[in-house]
């Protein structure tokens, strides 16, 4: 067989000194040949370098930072001038490339002087490439500026981004990372943008999962968008939704949460009681702590009885809130007074609770309202802080409590065991996948399926979801 010599791409000499450069792409960024192109054609290069969407920046700046190794020394002289924020910053004409914000800048601010801006870049891409750097800036000194409208960028957070141009190494402080960020993607900063997503990932808590998703949607970071849901899913039952802190978050991101499949809850009622402290919280604004349960129970029981808070003008916007619990999966006499006796549902939703549960115990135990397993399963969780045997007792009272008993001599159930922990800023996940069992009372059939996991992770979040099909 004969073997295909790979295509070649055309080129075309530059200049006369014989420099050849690629006709298809006539911007890659390659200064020294589009100088010579532009004196061999006559073409304005002036005019050329104000269109700057026609530039490849990101190309350029990865020519114009190919030869610096260092930052420069003590005694170079800053040879840009950058007037921001009531401020001027002195730079070095090398680092300030690393910002495609403050390339694009310097290539139009070079473009407005009487010199051929070619011919000055020229200067300083033979001073860089020789051996010995000059002691004084080949290139005259441009002043460039720039205006900020971002609320989020303060100066210390724009003086730290300035920093990184000159330091990859630069230590982010967490009380100013917002800054930082927002710092980061004004300037095209794409390293130290990275970095701050990086640290805002591992910095989530309850004091900061606000503004980090905000931010997060702000500038379309999908991973920080993800790692803040995915924190919230695990963390908004058992950690947030006992703090104040709980009113800071958005209703959409809410919303959200309550829909996944992955989300941890001790049980549906705990559930509840998150939602009806989260609408407490945005209806009282000047709490500083969050109060107890009867309190919030006691605040929706206080409204005229002619009307429930969900249909009134003040709890409607809240309603998309609780279409996304699952009531039904509340079964627990005291619990089910409390939904009656506060006056915030409808009517219409406590008629269709109470009938499906007395439909479910006239038949056994079957669900038949209830056919998916990842959104109307009915979950049950633990957390576990320490490592225990099947065989050990010390679990919580709320595990050996009872509550009615089918007289069947075997159930059928479609169940899921889940099991989630945090190791190294990812998150693993466990789990049995859907499977459908009958349960009897007999020995061999009244085991489950057995989920087994090796992790490090400490605590591990640990969910039971059922539904009880009809059989």
């Amino acid at each position: 067989m004969l073997r295909q010599n790979p295509p070649r791409l055309d080129r075309r000499i530059c200049g006369v000194n014989d420099r050849w450069r690629f006709p298809r792409e006539p911007y890659l960024g390659d200064l020294l040949g589009l100088s010579q192109l532009s004196r061999a054609t006559g073409v304005d290069i002036d005019n050329e370098l104000k269109i700057l969407d026609r530039l490849h920046i990101p190309q350029l700046q990865k020519i114009l930072t190919g030869s610096i190794k260092k930052k420069p020394r003590q005694d170079t002289i800053a040879d840009v001038t950058l007037d921001c924020m009531g401020f001027k910053w002195e730079l070095h004409q090398p680092q300030l490339f690393h910002s495609g914000t403050l390339t694009k800048l310097y290539l139009c601010a070079l473009s407005q002087k009487n010199t051929d801006p070619m011919k000055e870049l020229e200067k300083f891409l033979r001073g860089e490439s020789s051996k010995e750097l000059p002691k004084k800036s080949p290139i005259k000194k441009i002043a460039i500026s720039l205006k900020i409208n971002d609320p989020l960028v303060t100066k210390t957070a724009f003086a730290t981004a300035l920093k990184s141009l000159y330091n990859k190494e630069t230590e982010v402080h967490m009380e100013e990372v917002l800054g930082v960020l927002a710092s980061a993607n004004i300037l095209q900063f794409p390293d130290l943008f990275k970095k701050c997503v990086s640290l805002m990932k591992d910095g989530i808590s309850p004091c900061t999962i606000q503004t980090y998703y905000l931010a997060a949607c702000k500038y379309k970071e999908e991973l920080l968008i993800t790692a803040c849901e995915k924190w919230l899913e695990m963390n908004l039952v058992p950690l947030i939704g006992r703090q104040i802190y709980l009113r800071t978050i958005p209703q959409e991101l809410l919303q959200k949460v309550l829909k996944s499949h992955r989300l941890f809850t001790f049980s549906e009622f705990d559930l509840l009681k998150t939602a009806l402290y989260w609408v407490y919280l945005q209806l009282n604004l000047k709490l500083h702590s969050i109060p107890i349960y009867e309190t919030v129970l006691a605040f929706f029981d206080s409204f005229p009885k002619k009307c429930p808070f969900l249909e009134r003008e003040l709890g409607q916007k809240f309603l998309p809130v609780f279409h996304c619990l699952r009531l039904h999966g509340i079964t627990k006499g005291k619990d089910l007074e409390d939904i009656k006796h506060i006056n915030f549902f409808p009517e219409t939703w406590i008629v269709r609770i109470l009938a499906n549960h007395y439909h479910a115990l006239e038949n056994g135990g079957d669900m038949f309202h209830v056919k998916d397993l990842s959104t109307q399963a009915i979950r049950f969780g633990l957390l576990i802080n320490q490592r225990i045997k099947y065989s050990d007792m010390n679990l919580p009272a709320a595990v050996c409590e009872r509550s009615p008993v089918s007289l069947r001599q075997e159930r059928l159930v479609k169940y899921e065991i889940r099991a989630q922990s945090l190791v190294d800023g990812s998150w693993q996940e466990f789990s049995t996948n859907t499977l459908t069992q009958k349960f009897g009372l007999i020995k061999s059939t009244s085991k489950s399926h057995i989920l087994k996991i090796e992790t490090v992770g400490n605590p591990i979040f640990v969910t039971y979801a059922f539904i009880f099909p009809t059989s």
